[in-house]
C-alpha cells in the first residue's frame, strides 16, 4: 500500500462539506459549547526547532501528551460524561478502551462522582491500566483489541445497566476533541498549511476537521494511520466501513479493527489525505520528538510526526506550517529498547546487510576497511564454514541512497551483500539468532571487550593484531552508550600465547575472558 493515500473528497465549498453532517447536529456549536476546561487543560503548541530545519518547514506540536492523563482522550470523555443527566451518572458508566480513554473515562468519574467500569484488551500496556485502576476505575481485561474489549463492554452495559460512553463513535466525545483544533487556530493565527492527526477509531480527526472545515476550510486535515491497522483508510478507499481481521499492536492507542459509523462519515466528508506509516518510522518519530522536547511519545501519540517527515519527503514541501497532534504519552518503559533499535532504520540512519567473505586470513579486516569512519552499529558473524562467512552488519548512512552505494561497493572488493534494511525477519529475529556452534573453532578463546564509542577503536583492535590469529566468532551492537560491548572469539596457538598478552596489555580496552563461561559452552562452543 502506498504511503500517501488519497481520499474520495473532492476540493468543494464548504457548505457542500458540511451539508453531509446532519443540521440537528451543529458540530461547530458543539466544540464552541464543549465542557472539558473543568479538567482537562489548554496544552501548548510548540516549535519543533531541530525537526523544521531539517525538514526546511515549520513543524509545530500540539502536545496533547501535557494533558492530566497524557492523553486528548481526556476532553472528550468529559464532555459526554458531563452532558449525562444525574439518573445517569447514579447508574454508573463503561467503556472500552486501549488504555487513554480508559483513563479519561476514570478521571472523569472520579470529578463527577460516579462508578466506571473499564473493559481493556488483554494486550494493554501495563503502564495504562496501572493508571487506569489508580483513579479509581474497575478494570475488566478482554479480549486482544479494542474491539474484542468493545463487544464484552456492550454486554455489561446490559447485565449491569450501565451508560456507555464510546471512545470515538459519539457527537459529544467527537465535539470534546474538537476542541484541540479550536486551540491551535487560536495559538497559530498565521499560515497553517496543514494538520496531521491520527486514527484509529476516527473521534479525533472527526472533530478536528469538523472545526477546521467550519472556520479555516483552506488547511488540510490530514489523517495517519499504522501500516496494520489502517481501518479508516481501506474504508475511505471502499467507499463502506470495512472491518480489519487483525490489527497491528505496537500502535495500541490506534488498533482498532472497525471505525465508527459517525466517524467514518465525517472523515470521508472532511478530510482530504490519508498518511500510512510504518513502525519504523513511527520510532524515529519518537526520538525526533524526544530530541526536541525531552518528552517521550506512545506510537499513536507519534503518528502524526512521522506522517509529516514521510510527506514531506514524498511531496517535496519547502517553507510551508505544518502541525501534528502528539495525542498521546503513555508508554510502557519497556519498549524503549525496541523504539531506540529501530529509530535508527527508521530515520533511514542505519542501513543492515548480510555480507558474504571468503574465510581467509585478512578478510575480516578488508571487510572493516570498506566501511571506513562510518559508523557500525551492528556486527554479527560466527565461522561455520571453511571457504565462506556470512556477515550480518548495521552501517550508520547519512541517506538512505548511501546503503545502495555501499552494497555496491562492498560487492566491487569481492563482498557480496544483500541490503536488508527493510527486511522485517532480519530485523526482528535473525539479528539476534546469527551464531551457533562450530567444527570450525577448535582451540578458540573468548573475550568480552568494552570499546571507546568512537571512530577507528574497531581498526586499532584489529590493526593490533597478529595477521596469524583468526577471529571465529564477532558481536558488537552500538546501543547508543559512550561504550560498546563486544564479544570475540579468537584462535590463537598455544606458542603466542605471551605475544596475545602483550597485545591485550597494549589495548588497554577493559576486558574479560570467558572461555569457561558455561553459557558460551551450551550454545556456542
Amino acid at each position: 500500500m502506498p504511503g500517501s493515500v488519497r481520499s474520495r473528497r473532492k476540493s468543494a465549498p464548504v457548505s457542500s462539506q458540511t451539508a453531509l453532517i446532519p443540521s440537528d447536529n451543529s458540530y461547530l456549536q458543539r466544540i464552541l459549547n464543549a465542557k472539558v476546561y473543568d479538567i482537562a487543560i489548554e496544552t501548548s503548541l510548540d516549535s519543533a526547532r531541530n525537526l523544521s530545519k531539517r525538514l526546511g518547514n515549520k513543524i509545530l506540536l500540539k502536545r496533547e501528551d501535557q494533558q492530566p492523563v497524557f492523553s486528548f482522550k481526556l476532553r472528550g470523555a468529559y464532555n459526554k460524561m458531563a452532558h449525562l443527566s444525574a439518573e445517569q451518572l447514579a447508574r454508573g458508566v463503561i467503556c472500552a478502551s486501549a488504555g487513554n480513554h480508559a483513563q479519561g473515562v476514570a478521571m472523569s468519574a472520579k470529578r463527577l462522582g460516579c462508578r466506571a467500569v473499564i473493559v481493556m484488551p488483554v494486550t494493554t500496556p501495563s503502564v495504562k491500566v496501572s493508571a487506569v485502576q489508580g483513579l479509581g476505575g474497575e478494570v475488566v481485561l478482554h479480549g486482544d483489541s479494542y474491539s474484542d474489549a468493545y463487544g464484552r463492554a456492550i454486554e455489561l452495559e446490559r447485565e449491569q445497566g450501565l451508560t456507555f460512553v464510546h471512545p470515538f463513535d459519539d457527537p459529544d466525545v467527537i465535539a470534546g476533541q474538537g476542541t484541540i483544533a479550536m486551540e491551535i487556530l487560536r495559538q497559530h493565527q498565521g499560515p497553517l498549511d496543514a494538520i496531521f492527526v491520527a486514527i484509529g477509531g476516527g473521534g479525533l480527526i472527526s472533530g478536528v476537521a469538523a472545526y477546521i472545515k467550519a472556520v479555516r476550510p483552506e488547511i488540510k486535515v490530514i489523517g495517519v494511520q499504522t501500516r496494520d491497522s489502517d481501518a479508516m483508510v481501506r474504508s475511505v478507499k471502499a467507499g463502506k466501513r470495512v472491518t480489519l481481521n487483525d490489527v497491528g499492536l505496537f500502535s495500541d492507542g490506534t488498533a482498532v479493527k472497525l471505525v465508527g459509523e459517525e466517524t467514518f462519515r465525517i472523515a470521508r466528508a472532511l478530510v482530504d489525505d490519508y498518511v500510512v506509516v510504518d513502525t519504523d518510522a513511527v520510532c524515529a518519530a519518537i526520538k525526533d520528538v524526544f530530541e526536541d522536547t525531552r518528552s517521550i511519545l506512545e506510537p499513536a501519540g507519534a503518528l502524526g510526526v512521522a506522517a509529516v517527515k514521510q510527506y514531506v519527503a514524498e511531496k517535496g514541501c519547502k517553507g510551508q506550517t505544518f502541525a501534528a497532534i502528539t495525542c498521546g504519552a503513555n508508554m510502557n518503559f519497556d519498549r524503549l529498547r525496541f523504539v531506540a533499535e529501530r529509530a535508527e532504520v527508521g530515520e533511514q540512519r542505519e542501513a543492515v546487510f548480510g555480507v558474504t567473505i571468503p574465510e581467509e586470513r585478512g578478510s575480516f579486516k578488508r571487510f572493516c576497511e570498506l566501511i571506513g569512519p562510518r559508523s557500525v552499529t551492528e556486527f554479527n558473524y560466527r565461522i561455520s564454514d571453511s571457504a565462506q562467512a556470512h556477515v550480518f552488519v548495521g552501517v550508520g548512512t547519512p541517506k538512505r541512497e548511501d546503503a545502495q552505494k555501499l552494497a555496491r561497493q562492498f560487492a566491487k572488493h569481492g563482498f557480496p551483500a544483500v541490503d536488508l534494511t527493510d527486511d522485517e525477519l532480519a530485523k526482528q529475529h535473525v539479528r539476534h539468532m546469527v551464531g551457533g556452534r562450530s567444527e570450525l573453532a577448535r582451540d578458540e578463546r573468548l573475550f568480552r571487550f568494552i570499546f571507546p564509542e568512537r571512530p577507528g577503536a574497531l581498526m586499532r583492535f584489529l590493526s593490533s593484531m597478529n595477521p596469524e590469529w583468526n577471529i571465529s566468532l564477532f558481536h558488537y551492537r552500538n546501543q547508543g552508550a559512550d561504550y560498546g560491548r563486544i564479544l570475540v572469539g579468537l584462535q590463537v596457538p598455544r606458542k603466542d600465547n605471551a605475544a596475545f598478552k602483550r597485545f591485550l596489555d597494549s589495548l588497554n580496552y577493559p576486558c574479560v575472558e570467558e572461555t569457561d563461561n558455561p553459557a558460551y559452552r551450551m550454545f556456542l562452543r
